[in-house]
């Protein structure tokens, strides 16, 4: 349940409106389908048609301007800003004087920022000692715990004893998104230089390979990739050191980790998804993460807390649950990875807020004192912080990531989650996670699913309109908004898999995982058969897409900046 909510705060009928595929087809990117067959154009994005084949852009200026900074962090979520404000309150501190730059794709600080929220202060008290006198809006401290495990019609209380990490004594529940944009104000308060709305769309690299920045994305595109008018080049940030702090699954991190194999000696990365906590390591295709949540609402001891409510507001967004086995390398010639991106949440504890500001702060100390060494040395041109890696392995984080490393794989045992409970409490509450062995998960979450014949079909209740509700008016209350005529950030490396693979085998699994009513497929307009529609104005950034599709097929890319959820608080 997403508590508390924001109003809406864009006209809702853009929610509904869905993309009219024009009936052509792709004259550049036929090469790319196996099929002999004609497939209706679905995917004009530049990242899959390249621009310098296509003799509509012919002509056009494609020079792009740079910025120099020592730091440019990718992301203003609690790991990006906390490490903006660490370098400058260092920097302050020992009178040096250090360029930071921050970009983030929503159009206000905080707007895409969702989350629970239970906060555990400690890695916010350590950024801010002094919180409470500068007004951070802490304000809701957690006065009980209630745990349980909910069969069909009952509720099996089950007590939080001390030392378990649901226990939530001392944390606060916050609106994570005022939080966000509370801290925002801190930074630019201390010189960080903070851009909104201009989202972070490729790496750039120097000659020796090392990281050299990254460019904002072009705007000004036409819906079938051509350039209007009005086209402009994204502008280029070069730094000496850049921080990816992207969030869960980050459009950037993902070509980190091929270009720099980060994840050669890690474990795939796991998810849930924050609607309520579907793990998206689900098997069954027919599944709806949103229509189960609805169905929760229902549930006998969570509808009387929603009676009599108002729904105001909705989103949703995906979440690290792999914890320390599939954590990636974390640092590379001129950058490195900070937050959620790589994944620092704990799963039991259901937090990962206070572990990415940790990690943030630690970046941004282990970067500041390079940068101010009198002996620096570095074999590439951007510098190689291996020192961030480190002092987190030394770290509070770390050691609470260790204690933790085996509840959730241990859920994955012929018990499931009661197998889960019993080796919580053996040897997590007896033996504090002290024991020799380090369990692994059951493999990547597009890999689970099973094809729909050896499958049920769910049948789910219609909502009711007070407790549940329909997809596209939930839609609606995020506020989510994107530029109509541009091309759409869903990108597909092949037009044909949605029909030929994912409807064939899978029934389509896109058009229920999506909490946005993104994906739909419709019949042809001629002849027989359906083709995938994307609604791509419907997104609200959450990624699940670009994580469950089971032919990892979808690349989620960054739209034009500003677009996407118009969060208040969330």
């Amino acid at each position: 349940m997403l508590l508390p909510l924001a109003k809406l705060s864009c006209p809702a009928y853009q929610c509904f409106h869905a993309l009219k595929i024009k009936k052509d087809y792709l004259p550049l990117c036929a090469t790319r389908w196996s099929s002999t067959s004609v497939v209706p154009r679905i995917t004009t994005h530049y990242t899959v048609c390249p621009r310098d084949k296509d003799k509509r852009w012919e002509g056009v200026n494609m020079e792009r301007f740079a910025e120099e900074a020592d730091v440019v962090i990718v992301g203003a979520g609690p790991a990006g800003l906390s490490a903006a404000i660490r370098l400058k309150q260092l920097a302050t501190k020992q009178e040096k004087d250090i360029r930071v730059c921050l970009v983030e794709k929503a159009a206000q600080i905080g707007a895409h920022t969702l989350s629970g929220a239970c906060l555990d202060p400690r890695g916010f008290e350590e950024l801010f000692p002094d919180w409470k006198e500068k007004g951070a809006p802490l304000n809701t401290p957690v006065t009980e715990d209630r745990f349980g495990i909910l069969t069909e019609k009952y509720r099996i209380p089950v007590p939080i004893l001390p030392g378990l990490p649901m226990n939530n004594h001392g944390n606060y529940i916050v609106r994570l998104g005022h939080l966000v944009s509370w801290m925002g104000e801190q930074a630019e308060s201390l010189g960080v230089e903070v851009y909104p709305g201009y989202a972070a769309a490729e790496v750039l690299f120097h000659e020796d390979g090392s990281v050299k920045g990254v460019a904002t994305n072009d705007v000004g595109i036409q819906k079938d990739g051509a350039p209007k008018t009005t086209f402009e080049r994204g502008l280029e940030l070069h730094a000496k050191v850049t921080i990816f702090a992207e969030g869960c699954h980050g459009h950037l991190a993902k070509q980190l980790y091929k270009k720099f194999d980060l994840r050669a000696n890690c474990e795939p990365q796991t998810y849930g998804i924050g609607l309520k906590e579907v793990g998206l390591d689900y098997q069954n295709p027919y599944l709806s993460p949103f229509r189960e949540f609805q169905r929760w609402k229902h549930h006998p001891s969570i509808q009387p807390t929603l009676e009599g409510g108002k729904r105001i507001a909705y989103g949703a967004r995906a979440l690290n649950e792999g914890g320390l086995q599939s954590i990636p390398k974390l640092t590379f010639p001129g950058g490195l990875l900070i937050g959620c991106s790589p994944g620092f949440m704990n799963v039991p504890k259901i937090k990962g807020t206070h572990t990415a500001m940790k990690s943030g702060i630690l970046a941004a100390e282990s970067i500041f004192n390079q940068l101010t060494s009198e002996n620096l040395q570095s074999k590439t041109t951007g510098l190689h912080v291996t020192e961030y890696e480190d002092n987190l392995k030394k770290s509070w984080v770390w050691k609470e990531l260790y204690t933790v490393r085996n509840i959730r794989p241990s859920c994955h045992g012929i018990l499931g989650v009661y197998g889960g409970m019993i080796y919580t409490g053996i040897f997590y509450w007896i033996f504090r996670g002290m024991e020799p062995w380090t369990l692994k998960h059951k493999g990547s979450d597009s890999d689970q699913l099973k094809p729909a014949k050896d499958c049920t079909p769910i049948e789910y209740p219609k909502p009711d309109g007070q407790i549940s509700f329909d997809l596209l008016s939930s839609v609606a209350l995020s506020g989510t908004n994107h530029e109509h005529d541009q091309p759409a950030h869903l990108t597909l490396k092949d037009d044909s898999i949605p029909v030929n693979r994912n409807l064939s085998i899978y029934d389509g699994p896109e058009q229920r995982f999506c909490p946005a009513g993104v994906y739909e497929f419709v019949p042809l307009e001629q002849g027989d058969g359906f083709r995938l529609q994307i609604n791509a104005q419907n997104c609200v950034h959450c990624k699940t897409c670009d994580i469950k599709d089971p032919s990892q097929n979808i690349n989620w890319v960054v739209p034009e900046g500003g677009g996407g959820p118009a969060y208040n608080g969330m």
